[in-house]
Formats: structure tokens, sequence, C-alpha cells
């Protein structure tokens, strides 16, 4: 069996398509069954293969749920406003999951924080690797010109080659590199297009709320990633109370497909 990318799928991962609130379908594979639940959140620009290479290992220990986020590799378009935290929601209920923990790349890390502060009881552990934060004020430099220019424009290619340059530092030749590029690619006109109808809450503000999250976190970051991802891991580890910080060397942004195996042992132990 093959899944939407052409790659293979094991045999014992299911592939399905999940309702999304409002219309619309949600990709998603599950993977494994046995040991506790575990959902895979990827980041802006990505889909569900940014989790190919930890999958397989991951899923000997516990029941492993990853899908594309809304607008991204074969999930549907949107064609109205739409919440990833009502996705994740979504997600969630339909594999009849009533708690599980939270592994959230970027965007990914982003959603997985606030759908923790939206419903504390539904998660058992986080790990943000290179996670973004709501509520945080981001510099302004001429990369966050380029990519606001990119997406007014509506132009897939300078999106695509910012996401590439500015996020895949070690790129072409590192682990990872060709799968990378195929998924920025992909995505890119997806991207724009979801980009737009996500909504955005004045008042979703996790980075205000640190404080409030109680379940144990793990906090992940290459080192050659964005100097800002650096800043949002250290705010993390010093304002989540049961939190702490790995530095991953040889990493930039798109860490699990860099270093799969030192992820997935920082998990395992995190999630034992």
């Amino acid at each position: 069996m093959r899944s939407h990318t052409g790659r293979p799928i094991p045999l014992d991962t299911i592939v399905v398509d999940v309702p999304a609130p409002g219309g619309g379908l949600l990709r998603a594979e599950r993977s494994g069954g046995s040991g506790s639940p575990v959902v895979l959140l990827h980041g802006a620009g990505m889909d569900a293969r940014l989790w190919d290479t930890v999958v397989p290992e991951l899923a000997r220990h516990h029941d492993v749920v990853r899908y594309d986020a809304r607008g991204l590799g074969s999930s549907s378009l949107p064609d109205r406003p739409f919440d990833d935290v009502e996705d994740l929601t979504a997600v969630l209920d339909h594999f009849d999951l009533d708690r599980a923990a939270l592994v959230g790349l970027s965007m990914g890390g982003e959603t997985a924080l606030d759908f923790t502060l939206a419903h504390p009881g539904r998660v058992g552990a986080l790990a943000l690797v290179g996670a973004s934060v709501s509520g945080h004020d981001w510099p302004q430099d001429p990369q966050s010109s380029a990519y606001a220019t990119a997406r007014r424009q509506r132009d897939a290619a300078a999106l695509a080659s910012l996401e590439l340059s500015v996020w895949a530092s070690l790129g072409r030749t590192a682990p990872g590199g060709e799968l990378i590029e195929a998924m920025v690619a992909d995505n890119a006109e997806r991207r724009i297009v979801g980009e737009q109808l996500l909504a955005h809450f004045p008042d979703r503000d996790a980075e205000s709320r640190l404080r409030e999250i109680t379940v144990p976190v793990l906090v992940v970051h290459g080192d050659q990633d964005h100097p800002e991802i650096a800043a949002i891991a250290e705010r993390l580890v010093a304002d989540i109370p049961d939190a702490h910080g790995v530095m991953v060397p040889e990493a930039d942004h798109y860490l699990p497909l860099r270093t799969p195996e030192r992820l997935v042992a920082l998990l395992l132990a995190h999630l034992a």
C-alpha cells in the first residue's frame, strides 16, 4: 500500500480522511496501535512527511497519529476561515483519543500549546520541536518583509525559495534534503491559500500563559535553526513549570528529518 505521497505505508498503518470542522477533509495516518497515543503536528508549508523517519521507531512503542494540516499535503484547501486547534480536536475525536501526548514542530508546536491551554485534560505530555508560540512578538527584519511580500503577491516560487534558505539552511546535501525540497515545492501554492484563511485570535496568547501548563514538556531545537527559535525555546523552558530543553547539533528547523535518531531517543525517553 502507498500513501498520497507515493511512499510505502507499513502494514500496521491506516490512512483515513477525517471530516474537518466547517467542511473539507484532513488526511491522517495511524501507525502502531500499542502503547500510549502520540499525535504529531508538522509546521507551516510542510506536511506529515516531516515525520517519515521518526514514525517507524516511535510506532514500535506508541499509538502514533499524524495528519496533514488544513490546506497542506493531501488535506482539503479551506474555503472559509478555520482554526488549527479545532482541527486537532477533530482528529483526536475521530480516533477516540480522549487524552494524548502532542509533538509539534514550529506551527505545530504553537497549535499544541494553544490546544493544551484550551483543553488541559486531553494532553498527557508535550514535546515542542523548534516551536513557535502564539503571542510572541517576532522581530521585523528583511526576511520577514520578504515573506510578507511573497504572500501578498501570491508568489509561490519566492515563498518556497525563502523557506529553504531561511529554515532549511543545512541545504539539500544534508540528511532529508531532497524530501524537504519536495515538501516545500509541493505545498508552496497551497500554503498561500491556507494561510489567508487561517483564523487569527487576538486574545490567543500562549506566551503569557505558559505557567498554566502543568504537563511534562520537552523543548527541542537545532543548533542551526533560526535565532528567534532559540529565543522562544529559552522562554518555554524558563516559564513552563515542568519543562526541560535540549539543543540538538547539526540540525536546522527541519530537525525530524535532519537528526531522526536523536529526536526519537529524546521522545521515547520523554514519553516513557
